[in-house]
């Protein structure tokens, strides 16, 4: 078992990501309310306000009212999880150990916005090809989750490679 010491970083990774993610929420819906888009790069980024009952990218809408609390509990469910694979996870894994709380981060500041706004998850960030194919509005902590996942994955596989080119011992 490591020390507390040792897990700070986890914490404090998870604390960032939800403050900015906080912040941009906070600047972007008062600034977007009534449909106003904003061009960051012409079409193919900008900030539109949608607000999101489900989860990443529309994903369980079809729950109706309970969609909120059964996301609320799997966010709370995976910050547990995650937090205790970073205390099972090498210390010295330092993208094991950040991915994980980027997921955890990104779970959390989506979790807030459940429990704060109404109307739902607040994203923002719209990216997509100009007059075609846009990908879901997301916000920073989906970024955070969807960024902590693939580096989560990278982590696990490099330590699957470094485990399978170990000589065995017979």
């Amino acid at each position: 078992m490591r020390s507390g010491a040792e897990r700070r970083p986890f914490w404090a990774i998870v604390a960032v990501v939800v403050v900015l993610d906080r912040i941009t929420k906070m600047i972007a819906e008062p600034a977007l309310l009534g449909g106003t888009v904003v061009s960051v790069i012409g079409e193919v980024v900008r900030f539109r306000l949608v607000y999101n009952p489900g989860a990443a990218f529309g994903i369980g809408q079809g729950f109706g009212g309970a969609s909120r609390w059964i996301f609320f509990g799997i966010a709370l469910v995976a910050t547990v999880l995650l937090y205790r694979m970073s205390q099972e996870a090498p210390a010295t894994d330092r993208l094991r150990q950040w991915s994980l709380a980027a997921v955890a981060g990104g779970a959390l500041g989506n979790l807030i916005d459940r429990v704060i706004s109404a109307p739902g998850v607040v994203d923002f960030l719209d990216v997509g090809i100009p007059g075609g194919w846009r990908w879901p509005t997301f916000n920073v902590a989906d970024m955070a989750v969807s960024c902590g996942a693939i580096a989560l994955a990278l982590s696990l596989w490099r330590e699957d490679r470094e485990r399978a080119a170990r000589p065995t011992a017979s």
